[in-house]
């Protein structure tokens, strides 16, 4: 299956996390609270925690925004997960 939002990202126009000095979500960071893994949204850049963190940010963000696609912020992960399609592609 294929799916739009995915396939209009490729390697070389994503928002890379070498832009990213200190990796945190920013929204835990107000609440106190810890995150399990950072994700960043492909459309704004925000730095966000995961769905397997207590706060989800990126789905709360992608729910207040419609902004599709978050990439893993991880070291050694190279991948991108669209919200709407729920779908992953390595790049």
């Amino acid at each position: 299956m294929s799916c739009q939002h995915l396939d209009a990202l490729n390697a070389e126009n994503l928002i890379s996390k070498a832009n990213y000095p200190v990796f945190r979500c920013e929204a835990c960071i107000t609440m106190n609270s810890r995150w399990v893994h950072l994700r960043i949204c492909q459309t704004c850049g925000k730095m966000l925690c995961c769905d397997s963190s207590p706060n989800q940010h990126a789905r709360q963000h992608y729910e207040e925004t419609g902004h599709p696609v978050m990439s893993s912020a991880e070291l050694g992960e190279e991948w991108l997960w669209c919200f709407v399609d729920q779908q992953k592609k390595n790049y």
